[in-house]
Parts: C-alpha cells; sequence; structure tokens
C-alpha cells in the first residue's frame, strides 16, 4: 500500500498531528505524552511568539486511509542568524516502523527546507531551546521526563538508513541526593558567597518571584549562547514563557543567587518534582482529572525531581555558583524525602555543567542526538573553509 503525505492546514488536522504521537505510545510505560492543550499553543503560528523568527509547515502520513507518522518542518532565522547557517530543523517527527513511511516524511519535509534555498536538516529540534530537542539513542528502558523526547529504538536505526549523521549528543544522568552536602561545596559556596557579594534568594509565591522573572530570563540568554543551536529569546518569547512556567512553579524548589549590589541574577536553580507519573495518567488531558494528578504530584514530596532549568551568567561560570545553588537545594531535597535528581540533557561537550556532579554520585542512563543532513553541498567560502 503506498504512503501519502499531506501538509497541516487545519485546526482538526493539526490536533490530529498532536494526537498522534500520544496514540503511538499508547500504554508504553516509559513514554511521557505531553498536554494537547498546550502542544497546539506551541504549534499555532498566531499564538507563539516563536514564530516572530521561525518559519514552520507540518505533515502527517497517511497508510490505508490511517495516520502512520507525522514530522514537523522548522526554520528558526535567528538561530541561523546567529551560527551563520542556512540549516532547517526537524522536529515533533514520530512513526511507525516502515521504511516507506519514514521515506516519505523525511522526502516532504527535505523538499520544502530546499524549496526555502536551505542546504541542510537538523534535528530533532523544536523552535527554541526550550522545546524539546535531541532523539534517544541510549536508555529506552528509561522513563522519560516532562522536558525530554522519548521515542522507539527504531527511530535512529531509521536516520542512519537515511544517510543522517551525528551532529550532536546530550547526556542525561540521575543524580543521587547525598545524606549531607558535600564538605568542598559548602566551603567553596562560602568563599563564592563573600569574595562575589552574593545572596541566595527564596520564594513563598508567584507575586515575590515576579520581579526576578525578567532577569532569570536575561541571565538564561546569557548563559544559553554556547548551547546548540541557541538563539536569544526575544521579550514576547520572555512573556509568554514567565506566564506559562510561574504558575506551575514548586517554590521551595526554585533557587536563585543574587548580586547584592544591584539584584542582578547570577544564577539560577528551578527544579520540579517529576511529572513523569501525572502526566502519563493525564494521557494529554487537563479534563476530567488530568489537572488533579498534575497538581497532586506538584504538591507531593517527590522521590525524583526534574532540574529543569539551571544557568549562571557567564562571567561567574565556573567560579563555584553552582556549589552555592545546590548547598541551598540539596537540604530541601533531603526534606522532602528525594532519592535522585533528573539532569535532563546536557551537551556533551559542555564538561563544565557535567564537572558539577563530580562530587556526587551519578548515573548516566540516558543519550540524545541531534541528527543531520546535508541537502545541497554548503558554500565553502561562506563558512570560511
Amino acid at each position: 500500500m503506498s504512503v501519502t503525505v499531506k501538509e497541516v492546514t487545519g485546526k482538526k488536522e493539526l490536533k490530529e498531528f498532536v494526537k498522534f504521537n500520544i496514540r503511538l505510545y499508547k500504554d508504553n510505560p516509559y513514554h511521557i505524552p505531553g498536554l494537547i492543550s498546550e502542544e497546539m499553543v506551541t504549534l499555532d503560528k498566531t499564538k507563539n511568539p516563536a514564530f516572530e523568527m521561525c518559519d514552520a509547515a507540518y505533515f502527517l502520513a497517511y497508510k490505508a486511509g490511517k495516520i502512520v507518522g507525522r514530522i514537523a518542518g522548522i526554520i528558526n532565522h535567528k538561530s541561523n542568524e546567529v551560527w551563520n547557517q542556512d540549516y532547517a530543523r526537524f522536529g515533533f517527527v514520530d512513526f511507525i516502523d516502515d521504511a516507506e513511511v519514514v521515506d516519505a516524511l523525511f522526502d516532504a519535509v527535505e523538499k520544502w527546507a530546499k524549496e526555502k534555498g536551505m542546504i541542510a536538516l537538523h534535528g530533532p529540534m523544536g523552535f527554541t531551546d526550550m522545546d524539546h530537542e535531541g532523539m534517544l539513542v541510549e536508555g529506552f528502558d528509561q522513563l522519560g521526563t516532562m522536558a525530554t523526547i522519548y521515542n522507539y529504538p527504531y527511530y535512529p536505526t531509521h536516520m542512519t538508513r537515511m544517510g543522517y549523521t551525528k551532529n550532536h549528543d546530550w547526556h542525561e544522568f540521575k543524580i543521587y541526593i547525598p545524606n549531607e552536602i558535600p564538605e568542598k561545596h559548602q566551603r567553596i559556596g562560602e568563599i563564592v558567597k563573600k569574595k562575589y557579594g552574593l545572596k541566595i534568594m527564596k520564594f513563598k509565591n508567584a507575586k515575590e518571584i515576579m520581579p526576578y522573572a525578567q532577569r532569570v530570563f536575561e541571565t538564561l540568554n546569557a548563559a544559553y549562547v554556547p548551547l546548540y543551536g541557541f538563539a536569544p529569546l526575544t521579550q514576547k518569547q520572555i512573556d509568554y514563557y514567565i506566564k506559562m512556567y510561574i504558575p506551575m512553579l514548586r517554590f521551595d524548589l526554585v533557587t536563585l543567587i543574587v548580586r547584592e549590589a544591584d539584584d542582578a541574577v547570577v544564577g539560577f536553580g528551578i527544579s520540579l518534582p517529576s511529572l513523569s507519573r501525572a502526566l502519563q495518567k493525564a494521557k494529554g488531558k487537563m479534563l476530567p482529572f488530568g489537572w488533579f494528578h498534575l497538581l497532586t504530584a506538584l504538591r507531593a514530596n517527590p522521590e525524583v525531581v526534574d532540574l529543569y532549568l539551571t544557568g549562571v551568567l557567564p562571567e561567574y561560570q565556573n567560579k563555584g555558583v553552582n556549589a552555592l545553588l545546590f548547598n541551598d537545594l540539596i537540604p530541601v531535597y533531603q526534606s522532602v524525602g528525594t532519592i535522585y535528581a533528573e539532569s535532563n540533557p546536557e551537551s556533551e561537550v559542555n564538561s563544565a555543567v557535567q564537572a558539577q556532579w563530580d562530587y556526587f554520585k551519578r548515573e548516566h542512563h540516558k543519550t540524545r542526538r541531534a541528527f543531520i543532513k546535508y541537502l545541497i553541498a554548503p558554500n565553502p567560502h561562506r563558512f570560511g573553509i
């Protein structure tokens, strides 16, 4: 039976695009479904401010009248400008284990990318660094997280078969919470605090943290500059993410490091109770009971926490600010009975961020990858080759 690929043109098709992921992984014990309503907003060109700098097209594959795959083609023009590239991205990709289906999906996106003047296709990536990125290549028997992609082991096999190669890897760790703060961490934290005039900030509610929310994202923009594919968030995007994330924070699990002289946010650590099991129970829906499962998980004493976002201003990196962050968070984790924290993806070349776990028992349990395929030969003069 032949495969037909159609571009998504309406809201009904877009909802089918979103729901296909949930259907494909129904009853899979490791997959974490997102919320349908949130992904609909992310993909909506009228609601997601990323479309100020992005183009996108969405495709569905059909076989015997049934949806058997999905893929998005994305061009982040700001990222291309920052990295001096003409790359398109593929993302939101899912498919059955069928070479004909996979080839048809990627042919559609590759054609779209070439028509847009792009020389390469890489991914999986989203519109921004805040979206899911990286295809799982190790750790298929590990529970996913809210912030990451889960995929079947046959996905990377098809990528290699089609001529896609590794462009970048991320590693994920389980970091086990120690019985006490490492002595060296305590010492470094106190030295750093005094030397640079820093203070730890804690909050009880959204009203208290709101004056610092903008500064957190400004620090994120500065800290994430060297990260793979990153482009600084615009003000509209910052406003969008503040509105999205502030209501879901668990404030005892949030720590900011602030400079006493001017209240600048030097570093931040935002962790959450693991919502993985709650999202599995919700099955993509807030109603009728999805909200209850999520709220219960947010309020519970979590055995697992997700290190959702961390960042330190470049001028303070490798100076012990991370020690100061975790000197505050470790006692909190201990008090609620946390066994381990999920690091979420860390660039394999980011030795500084991985070195912060040297004083902890840790387990490298997942690896994910960005694949790339050149659609036309790059111009060597443009890239200084």
